[in-house]
């Protein structure tokens, strides 16, 4: 039975992962009258902490801070409703064919780096420079929305055209070799970059990894430099570029959002799906729960794969054509397979033995750029890849909370494997099997590491969809290619947040600046919405 609410929200957000709870608190914090409605049980969209195996807690989708906007952090006084962030000690750790090994961490990446080539190690600090100016340009970006191309008079375009004078200024800094390079940065392959600065193969592995990371493509594909870029813009308790575990896991981070944003006044609703939301001449003005609960609100703010948004939740015949197709046409999909595991010890790897901080880096199984396109190459043809990227982490040797005394969880964030299956097949059928296998290319590395599994947790591609609408296991709502980025996401026309029907918001990852959990699309659509609505 429906039933219709004769409350009025000023605003209505369609999921409570991380991005909306930040978006209801900027919201709530101005005043306004907020709801979130949330899907599942708990808040936090795929950035949580469950417990999968009894006594072994861990994050359970997303995995590593970096990428979360210290503005955020601040203005939400994340770290007084209870986040603590601490460092990995070591940043990678990769095991190499043979004996061979690379560490990479503040202070002696350059000295590891020197064990396969002088000429490496020596261009190294350039190279991190250059990319740190390139960080510091795209940061700055992060926290405004990209000018908004639009068809309206010219009242509608002077603001647009002022934010394009203002990122030109920006970009003004750079000299025209570094503005060059920029641009190349949007378009080349990760391996044509990385090929510019080394000639040593785990080096290019170490950086390359970034380029295929929830990223369905071969490293020597276009656009992977841009997806190694995004990876490096982060910082962690102030250190540029550094990662960082929340003490708790993933869902420390969203439970303190939610905390905040309580505190702010906004009402959060766990168990409450979204079935479709509500068109009235012209304009978006509601929402009907899954229960059939019907809820209005002056703004609707959908924190959800926009294709997922415009395709599953508005009645075509509500939907602009043009936006239709471009929703049809939006790559989604990232080739990931995530796991994580109970493990009665430490992993003891063959190439550097016993217990050390290596094992809190990102333990990074893809010793070269050779392996991680043949990688892609077979998960295109049968699925999966026969030997597959693995990164592995091992959060309970920074955190003690997730495990029990002596015993220990372990994050495998796996690639590639395709979205969809070949053939018709279902990844319902082949999760076990894949997941087998992912264990024992870890067993490669570390002998007894299948023997130390006491329990683990399987999300296939079509898991991370039905679990957390990621379509097509999409950990960014959405590849980050250049047709796909800054005033072309989701599409040109809504790069301002604001959706294709009056009324109508978006604040999730499917908005610039794009996936990680940043906070920043919440931030900037929160903005944009009070700028409709009044402050």
């Amino acid at each position: 039975m429906t039933k219709t609410s004769a409350k009025q929200w000023d605003a209505i957000l369609i999921g409570g992962g991380h991005n909306g709870l930040v978006c209801a608190a900027y919201l709530a914090k101005a005043g306004k009258r907020v709801l979130v409605l949330e899907r599942r049980a708990v808040v936090g969209g795929a950035a949580v902490t469950e417990e999968f195996h009894p006594g072994f807690r861990n994050s359970v989708a997303s995995y590593t801070v970096s990428l979360l906007q210290p503005r955020v952090i601040a203005d939400l006084e994340l770290e007084r409703h209870g986040l603590r962030v601490v460092p990995r000690r070591i940043n990678n750790f990769l095991p190499l064919p043979g004996d061979q090994y690379l560490l990479a961490g503040s202070g002696r990446t350059q000295a590891e780096v020197a064990k396969f080539s002088l000429r490496d190690a020596e261009r190294l600090p350039e190279y991190e420079c250059r990319l740190d100016i390139f960080a510091d340009v795209l940061r700055a970006l992060a926290l405004q929305a990209p000018p908004n191309v639009t068809d309206g008079g010219w009242l509608q375009a002077l603001p647009e055209l002022w934010k394009a004078g203002k990122l030109g200024r920006q970009l003004q800094s750079l000299d025209a070799g570094l503005k060059q390079e920029l641009l190349d940065l949007f378009t080349i392959s990760a391996a044509e970059y990385l090929d510019r600065w080394f000639e040593s193969a785990p080096i290019k592995a170490l950086f390359g990894f970034d380029g295929i990371v929830g990223n369905y493509a071969s490293p020597y594909a276009p656009g992977t430099a841009y997806v190694l870029l995004h990876h490096v813009l982060g910082q962690s308790n102030g250190v540029k570029g550094a990662w960082g575990h929340a003490i708790g896991g993933m869902g420390a981070i969203t439970q303190a959002m939610a905390r905040a944003a309580i505190e702010a006044g906004v009402q959060i609703r766990t168990d409450a799906g979204v079935a479709r939301v509500l068109v009235e001449q012209g304009r978006v003005v509601g929402v009907v729960t899954t229960s059939g609960d019907v809820l209005r609100g002056k703004a609707i703010v959908a924190n959800v794969n926009p294709k997922l948004l415009y395709e599953r939740l508005l009645d075509p015949a509500d939907v602009p054509r043009d936006t239709l197709e471009r929703m049809h046409n939006w790559r989604c999909g990232s080739g990931t397979f995530r796991m994580n595991v109970a493990l009665s010890r430490l992993p003891d790897f063959s190439v550097l033995p016993g217990q050390g901080d290596h094992l809190t880096a990102g333990i990074i199984i893809a010793p070269s750029l050779d392996y991680m396109d043949r990688a892609f190459l077979d998960a295109r043809q049968y699925g999966w890849s026969r030997e597959p990227v693995v990164e592995m982490l091992i959060p309970s040797t920074l955190d003690d909370s997730l495990a029990p005394p002596g015993q220990h969880v372990a994050s495998l964030f796996c690639q590639h494997v395709a979205p969809q299956l070949p053939d018709g097949r279902s990844w319902d059928d082949h999760r076990e099997e894949v997941a087998d296998l992912m264990i024992a290319t870890v067993d490669k590395h570390a002998p007894g590491f299948a023997a130390s599994v006491l329990g683990r947790q399987i999300m296939s591609p079509l898991d991370l969809e039905r679990t957390f609408g990621l379509i097509g296991g999409d950990i960014f709502h959405g590849a980050l290619s250049l047709n796909q980025l800054f005033s072309a996401r989701p599409m040109i026309g809504q790069a301002n947040y604001r959706g294709a029907i009056p009324g109508l918001y978006l604040c999730g990852a499917g908005t610039h600046p794009g996936g990680g959990v940043t906070g920043a699309p919440g931030f900037n659509a929160a903005r944009e919405i009070l700028k409709d609505n009044g402050r």
